[in-house]
């Protein structure tokens, strides 16, 4: 095992008298070919190109010496140093930090990040980078390639945004370029990059205070709200019981895409959205997708509402992770199975109605659950019933995905 690791992260301005010395003495030294291409590397070091840290980490195990890692920006900052400590490796390493790339670009930008969601997005976790920015109004996207500004962009379809796409931050190539989001799939960007992502509408809250990112405890307190809150104009699947019953079954969250299908007075799909996952509310009923996007801005959430009538509709849209039936019935529900979410809830009001669709759910490899729920409102000043709603409620859940 190495003697001693000195992690250095690397900004672009001139290195640190701690970090000169570092490298000074160093046998092995290893970093991307911009890093290694320093005049402060020994001449005498073995040089290891950084691209899997992982491999880079199995050699300085086996190093006997000196060495050194150079990484670009804050290296403990969604960098390599997670990886050298890890078990498997078991590197105890000390870490020079520089400016990470998220706090340069939004220095860039002249605008505070203590209000910013920060996601890495790799091939496999880009479709959940992108929902992460259908959800907030501020996220800074740490890409990769094949995961970057055009794939950000081409996966936002259908909601606008602001990106502020920064190039090869702290060299004499660095580029800051601010664009549309459907206008960035159409341009070619260099790497590394980093992206942020603006847009939507700004909750009351947002604007910074005791916590990082989004604070989850802004609006009312309480999950499925009290009617009154969401208006009058209630459907007949959107009563709170009911309601929190679907949200538990569902159990949305950062990353996920939630589709509401029917979503009335939009009572639900703000409530999916408070829990921080993307959402995008459908109705055929315009006068519903305009109280739905009202609801959103009075509860200061993020939410795409799309008008038109289910099955059809349903085609176009991005994957969904979980999915509310609120009207449309069995063939709606099979038309969503065949997405396979994870996670489907509905309602039945009879119990034919909901045989059918929990054949259909068993048909397409869910397990179903199915409960009748029944709600009695009583007024406390007589204690007399006020209001009553009785459903089946109906969710199946993909077996190997339940977790």
């Amino acid at each position: 095992m190495a003697d001693r690791v000195t992690v250095i992260g690397w900004d672009g301005s001139p290195l640190t008298a701690a970090a000169r010395s570092a490298l000074a003495a160093a046998t092995l030294v290893a970093g991307a070919a911009h890093h290694l291409a320093l005049p402060e590397v020994p001449p005498a070091a073995e040089r290891i190109r950084l691209g899997s840290v992982a491999l880079a980490a199995r050699r300085i195990t086996g190093h006997r010496g000196t060495a050194v890692v150079l990484a670009d920006g804050d290296p403990g900052f969604f960098g390599v140093v997670r990886t050298l400590r890890s078990p498997e490796f078991g590197l105890e390493v000390e870490v020079v930090p520089g400016v990470s790339s998220v706090a340069a670009a939004f220095a860039r930008a002249g605008m505070p990040w203590d209000d910013a969601q920060v996601v890495v997005a790799h091939r496999r976790t880009l479709r959940r980078a992108v929902n992460v920015c259908r959800a907030h109004t501020k996220v800074a996207v740490l890409t990769s390639p094949g995961a970057g500004p055009a794939e950000l962009g081409l996966l936002l379809d259908g909601v606008h945004r602001t990106f502020v796409v920064c190039e090869e931050l702290g060299t004499e190539r660095e580029r800051v370029t601010i664009v549309a989001s459907d206008k960035a799939v159409d341009r070619t960007w260099r790497d590394p990059n980093l992206v942020i992502v603006l847009g939507g509408h700004a909750g009351a809250a947002e604007s910074g205070g005791w916590l990082a990112g989004r604070d989850p405890a802004t609006g009312p307190r309480g999950w499925a709200l009290p009617s009154a809150l969401h208006g009058r104009l209630m459907g007949e699947g959107e009563a709170e019981l009911l309601r929190s019953s679907q949200l538990a079954r569902l159990g949305p969250r950062v990353g996920d895409l939630v589709w509401d299908i029917g979503s009335g007075s939009g009572a639900f799909a703000t409530e999916a959205a408070r829990s921080g996952a993307a959402v995008i509310a459908v109705d055929r009923d315009p006068e519903a997708c305009g109280r739905t996007t009202l609801a959103a801005r009075r509860f200061g959430v993020q939410l795409q509402v799309v008008h038109g009538a289910a099955p059809h509709i349903l085609e176009n849209l991005p994957e969904p992770d979980v999915v509310r039936v609120g009207g449309g019935g069995a063939a709606v529900v099979s038309a969503v199975a065949d997405r396979r979410p994870q996670r489907i809830v509905t309602h039945a009001l009879t119990r034919p109605a909901a045989e059918r669709v929990g054949r259909d759910l068993t048909e397409h490899g869910y397990e179903v659950r199915c409960d009748f729920v029944q709600s009695v409102e009583l007024d406390t000043r007589a204690w007399t019933e006020r209001e009553r709603s009785v459903a089946f409620l109906l969710s199946g859940t993909l077996p190997e995905r339940s977790l």
